[in-house]
């Protein structure tokens, strides 16, 4: 997803094992991910997709002064989703704390790691399953309600 602030912005989703940019776009004040080949293109993230970042991630804190977060990888997601016309992408980091995309410095490489599961429940739902003795197995989903 990008967020709702590149709706100008040419976008494409992002791919496993590429390496990704942290930049501003041109004609918006908003940062985030575009790839290495055409940092014009903004680099969309799913929910759930996992980073690698080259060095410990910065990022802006405030006006002029920026932090650190003493970790290389991270997971993207969505914070405070219910607030509408907000920044809403943001970056888990394992000790649990969030960074909006938006605030990252700029010129920082990440490597796409993986992508979450896209596939419909539909299809999952009937699909067997191995289990350890090797017996196929349907997963059932009962009705919530």
């Amino acid at each position: 997803m990008c967020d709702y602030s590149l709706h100008a912005v040419a976008t494409r989703p992002a791919e496993v094992g590429e390496t990704i940019v942290t930049t501003t776009f041109r004609g918006t004040s908003t940062r985030g991910f575009a790839s290495e080949a055409d940092m014009s293109v903004a680099v969309c993230l799913l929910p759930g997709t996992e980073l690698a970042f080259a060095d410990n991630v910065r990022y802006d804190n405030r006006w002029i002064w920026t932090r650190t977060i003493n970790s290389r990888v991270g997971k993207f997601g969505k914070i405070d989703p219910h607030i509408p016309d907000r920044h809403h992408d943001a970056i888990e980091f394992p000790d649990g704390k969030y960074v909006l995309v938006t605030q990252l410095v700029e010129g920082q490489r990440a490597t796409v790691l993986q992508l979450p599961v896209t596939q419909p429940l539909s299809e999952r739902e009937n699909k067997p399953q191995t289990v350890a003795d090797n017996r196929p197995t349907t997963t059932r989903r009962l009705p919530i309600g």
